[in-house]
C-alpha cells in the first residue's frame, strides 16, 4: 500500500454498520453535509477516504458511549459492531502526524451515528519513514550505554513522594550505583518543584554516576525528567544534563506533546525514556479511544527510545493480556528494525514477575525490567533489591523455580517472604 494510509475502526452502532463506516470515510475526507462548489466526481477520487473491507464482530447490549442526555431512551436491544479498514490517500493527508491524527483519528468521534468507536490498527506507507527521525539509540545504544549483555536492563525509581532533596536523593543514588544497577530514573511526577530543582538534582547525582564510572567502567545510566509544556525550557533542561554527562531524559509523552517531543528529539544528544501518563484516559474503555497499537506508532516515528508498558501483574488496571501485547507493539518494526523501542517493563514489577514476563515475551532478554518499591523497599535496602531482582531473572532463564533458587540467594529469599511470593506485588 504505497500511497494510502490504512486505519481499522472498530465501529458500534444501533443500524447499518456498512452505512456508518461509509459515512465515516465521507466525513473525514471529502465529504460535508451539502455539496460545495468545485466538488467533482475526479477531485474525491483523488483524494477521499474508502472504506475496503468490513469485518462483522458480536453485537453488544449496551452503547459504548451510553445516553450523551443522562436518560435511557427506548433503544435497540443490540449495537452492531464491526472492524474497518479505512483507507486515506497520502496526497490528502501528507506525512504530518498531527494532520495524521486530526483528519483520519480525532474527528471520527463526533459523528452522531455512532455508539462507539475505536482505533485499533494503523498501517502507514513508506513516506512515512523518510519524513521522522524515528529512535536515536532505541534497544542497541540503550544496552551498549548501560553495558549489558545477556540480561534484562535492571532498573529503579526515585519516587518524588518521599519529598526527597536533592542530597537526600544522592544518597540513595549512591547505594543502587554501588549495588550495580543499570538504570536509575527521576519518577514521572518529580520534575524541578522547589525542594528539588532540576539543576540542583543533576548537581547533587551526576558526580556520583562519574565516580563510578571512572572507577569500575561502568557508567549508570540515570534518566532526569525534563518535561515541560515549553519546549526551549525542555531543551534548556536537556542541556544541563548532557553538559554534565547524562545519558537519559524522561519525557511524560502525552503531556509535552507531538510539537514538543519533535522539538527535542531534532536536538537531543540523550535516550529519550518514554512515560506515557494521561495514555489511559485515551484507552480505558474496550469499545471507545485509541489502541496502543496505533498510539505507539506516533511516539516511536517521532524519537522514543525507551517505551514504558506496565507488566505482568502490574498494580494499575491494565491486563495482563494487554502488556504481552504492547510488548509485542513496541518491539515490532513499522518500516524496519531501526524503528524499535526498548520495552520498559514497569509497574508494581519485582523479582517475582520475571519468570512470565520471560516466557510470555518470547523468552528474550532485550528489554529493561523497571522496579520501584521491589528494589527500594526490599527488606535488606535498594542494593540488596537489586540483587534480589537480578537473581531471578537468572533463575528465570535457567528454568529453575524462584524458590528453589532462593535457598541459596537469601536477597531473593527476602523478596519473596516480603512480596508475597511470585504473584506478588510491589
Amino acid at each position: 500500500m504505497p500511497d494510502v494510509i490504512r486505519l481499522t475502526y472498530r465501529v458500534e452502532a444501533p443500524g447499518d454498520v456498512e452505512r456508518v463506516a461509509a459515512k465515516i470515510a465521507s466525513d473525514q475526507s471529502t465529504g460535508t453535509f451539502v455539496a460545495l462548489p468545485g466538488e467533482t466526481p475526479e477531485l474525491k477520487a483523488r483524494v477521499a477516504a474508502r472504506v475496503v473491507a468490513i469485518r462483522p464482530l458480536a453485537p453488544v447490549g449496551t452503547p459504548s458511549f451510553g445516553d450523551p442526555h443522562g436518560q435511557e431512551p427506548a433503544r435497540p436491544r443490540t449495537f452492531n459492531r464491526a472492524d474497518v479498514d479505512i483507507d486515506f490517500p497520502l496526497d490528502a493527508v501528507g506525512t504530518d502526524l498531527a494532520a495524521l491524527m486530526t483528519i483520519a483519528i480525532g474527528g471520527t468521534y463526533s459523528i452522531q451515528q455512532l455508539t462507539g468507536v475505536r482505533v485499533v490498527d494503523m498501517v502507514l506507507p513508506p513516506a512515512f519513514a523518510d519524513a521522522h527521525p524515528g529512535p536515536q539509540f532505541g534497544t542497541p545504544g540503550s544496552l551498549r550505554l548501560t553495558g549489558v549483555e545477556g540480561r534484562p536492563i535492571i532498573g529503579t525509581i526515585v519516587k518524588p513522594a518521599l519529598g526527597l532533596r536533592p542530597a537526600e536523593s544522592a544518597a540513595m543514588v549512591r547505594e543502587l550505583v554501588e549495588a550495580e544497577v543499570d538504570f536509575i530514573k527521576d519518577d514521572e511526577k518529580l520534575m524541578s518543584p522547589a525542594y528539588s530543582s532540576l539543576a540542583e538534582r543533576v548537581r547533587a547525582i551526576m558526580p556520583i554516576v562519574l565516580d563510578h564510572e571512572q572507577k569500575t567502567g561502568k557508567k549508570v545510566m540515570y534518566a532526569f525528567n525534563i518535561s515541560s509544556a515549553d519546549p526551549e525550557q525542555m531543551l534548556r533542561d536537556h542541556d544541563i544534563v548532557a553538559d554534565a554527562g547524562g545519558n537519559a531524559a524522561v519525557i511524560a509523552i502525552q503531556s509535552v506533546g507531538f510539537g514538543g517531543l519533535s522539538f527535542l528529539r531534532k536536538r537531543s544528544r540523550l535516550v529519550i525514556h518514554a512515560h506515557r501518563a494521561g495514555w489511559d484516559l485515551l484507552t480505558r474503555h474496550p469499545g471507545l479511544g485509541l489502541g496502543f497499537k496505533v498510539y505507539q506508532q506516533f511516539w516511536r516515528l517521532l524519537g522514543v527510545d525507551q517505551f514504558q508498558i506496565n507488566g505482568i501483574g502490574a498494580k494499575y488496571w491494565e491486563p495482563d493480556g494487554s502488556f504481552v501485547s504492547s510488548f509485542a507493539d513496541v518491539t515490532t518494526p513499522i518500516f524496519s528494525p531501526r524503528d524499535t523501542a526498548l520495552p520498559v517493563v514497569c509497574s508494581g514489577q519485582w523479582g517475582g514477575q520475571a519468570p512470565e514476563t520471560y516466557e510470555r515475551t518470547g523468552r528474550t532478554l532485550d528489554l529493561m525490567y523497571l522496579c520501584g518499591g521491589g528494589v527500594v523497599s526490599h527488606p535488606g535496602g535498594p542494593a540488596a533489591g537489586v540483587r534480589a531482582v537480578r537473581q531471578a531473572w537468572e533463575a528465570a532463564v535457567a528454568g529453575v523455580p524462584l524458590a528453589r533458587h532462593a535457598e541459596d540467594h537469601p536477597e531473593l529469599a527476602q523478596s519473596l517472604a516480603k512480596f508475597g511470593g511470585p504473584s506478588g506485588d510491589a
